[in-house]
C-alpha cells in the first residue's frame, strides 16, 4: 500500500535515542532546551517566545486558558479544521462559533470571518489547511479591529512562510506538530509560539502544573528544593529528551524533505494539468512558502468517493482532510456553508510524503488518468 502519509526516519533518530538511553536522563533536560532555540531561530523569533509541549492538540486546549478565553466566550473557527480546535473550544465551556472557507484553497478569509462576529466574541482560532498559509494580511487587521485574540495552527506548515516570514509568527500564539504523520516527527510533541514573551513564561508553567519553580534538579534557589507553590491548575505538558533527540534528528533533514515533497508536488502539476474534470491546487500567491504537506485534487464530475475508491483497490491509500465540524452531530452546528461542503464534497488528499519514488508518482498519476479514460 501506498501510504497518504509517512514518516521518514533513520540509523541517525537511533543513534540519537541510543545516547539518551545512556545518558539516564530520557525525561525533559538539555535536548529539549537545544530543540527549542533551534526551532526559535528556524522561525525567524527568539527562544523566550517558543516553547515545547507534548501535542500539537495541548496547544490548542491551553491556548484557550492562556489566551484569556472564558466560559461563555466565543471563538470563531474554520468549519474545516481539526476535531482538536473544535474539542478545545468547547470543552473550556466557551462557544464553538464556525465560519464558511474558501471552496479551493480550504482556508478561512477575512470575509468568512468578519460574517460570524458577535459582542461576545474573544478569539479567532485559525487553521492554515496543509500548512497552506491564509491571508494574514487581512486578517490581522479584522482582529486588531474587534479586539480579537488570534491563534494559529500552523499542525502542518513546519516550513511554510506568509510575505517573507515564518507562517505562526503574527499571531499572539501559534502551534507546529510533530506527530506521526507529519514532516518532522518526534513520536508526538509541538512547539507554541507566543507574540508575547511575558505569555510565554506563563505558558512554561501552565504546561508543568502550574509551579512557580521547579522542583528536584532543576531548582537552585530553593534551599528546600522540595518545596513547591502553584499559580494555576496546570497540567503536565511537556517534551522529553528522547522525542527532542528524534526532532533534532529530522530537523536536520528538513531542507532534503521540502527538496523531495516539493518534487512530489510539481510532478502531480505536470502529470495532471492536462484532466479538465479535476482541479489541481490554487497556486501561491508571491511570497508565500508552502510546507507541501497536502496535495489536493477537486473532482467537477462528483466522482471523488469512486476515484479514492479506484485507488485503494490498486493499493493506492487516500483521503480527505478534514471533515467539517458543522456535519459532526455532537457539535450541533448547522449553517449556511456553501464553501466548506463543495470542499468536503469534492476534494480527494493524494500520498505526499518524502519517500515517495518518483516511480510510485507516475503510477499514482497513470492510475488517475487511467480512472479518467474509464469513468470521465
Amino acid at each position: 500500500m501506498i501510504n497518504v502519509m509517512q514518516p521518514t526516519l533513520g540509523q541517525e533518530e537511533l543513534d540519537a535515542i541510543k545516547n539518551v538511553f545512556e545518558s539516564n536522563w530520557i525525561g525533559k533536560g538539555g535536548l529539549v532546551a537545544d530543540f527549542e532555540k533551534m526551532y526559535a531561530e528556524h522561525l525567524g523569533s527568539t527562544p523566550n517566545r517558543v516553547l515545547s509541549t507534548n501535542c500539537c492538540s495541548e496547544g490548542l486546549f491551553s491556548s484557550m486558558f492562556l489566551c484569556d478565553v472564558k466560559p461563555g466566550d466565543e471563538v470563531i473557527v474554520p468549519t474545516i479544521s481539526f476535531v482538536g480546535a473544535g474539542n478545545a473550544v468547547c470543552a473550556n465551556g466557551s462557544r464553538l462559533v464556525l465560519c464558511d472557507v474558501d471552496p479551493r484553497t480550504l482556508n478561512a478569509r477575512a470575509e468568512d470571518i468578519e460574517k460570524v462576529i458577535t459582542p461576545k466574541t474573544k478569539a479567532i482560532l485559525l487553521l492554515h489547511f496543509g500548512g497552506v498559509p491564509c491571508d494574514m494580511d487581512t486578517i490581522m487587521p479584522l482582529a486588531k479591529n474587534y479586539g480579537l485574540k488570534v491563534i494559529e495552527d500552523c499542525a502542518a506548515g513546519v516550513c511554510s512562510q506568509y510575505k517573507g516570514h515564518a507562517l505562526g509568527t503574527d499571531g499572539d500564539m501559534a502551534m507546529w506538530s510533530f506527530d506521526a504523520m507529519k514532516i518532522l516527527v518526534s513520536g508526538d510533541g509541538a512547539i507554541l509560539h507566543f507574540k508575547d514573551p511575558e505569555l510565554r513564561e506563563r505558558a512554561d508553567k501552565w504546561l508543568y502544573f502550574g509551579l512557580e519553580a521547579k522542583s528536584g534538579y532543576e531548582n537552585s534557589v530553593s534551599q528546600k528544593w522540595w518545596e513547591f507553590d502553584i499559580s494555576a491548575y496546570g497540567h503536565r505538558a511537556i517534551m522529553n529528551n528522547v522525542t527532542a533527540a528524534m526532532a533534532i534528528e529530522q530537523f536536520k533533514k528538513l531542507p532534503v524533505f521540502m527538496e523531495k515533497r516539493e518534487a512530489v508536488h510539481n510532478a502531480y502539476n505536470e502529470g495532471l494539468k492536462d484532466l479538465e474534470w479535476m482541479e489541481l491546487p490554487t497556486p501561491l500567491e508571491e511570497g508565500t512558502k508552502s510546507s507541501f504537506y497536502f496535495y489536493h485534487i477537486q473532482l467537477k464530475n462528483g466522482k471523488r468517493d469512486e476515484l479514492a475508491r479506484y485507488l485503494r483497490e490498486r493499493d493506492v491509500y487516500t483521503t480527505y482532510r478534514y471533515f467539517p465540524l458543522h456535519r459532526v452531530p455532537y457539535y450541533g452546528i448547522s449553517g449556511n456553508f456553501s464553501g466548506a461542503d463543495y470542499a468536503a464534497d469534492h476534494t480527494l488528499c493524494l500520498p505526499m510524503h518524502q519517500s515517495l519514488t518518483s516511480n510510485e508518482v507516475q503510477m499514482i498519476i497513470d492510475m488517475i488518468r487511467e480512472f479518467g479514460n474509464k469513468y470521465c
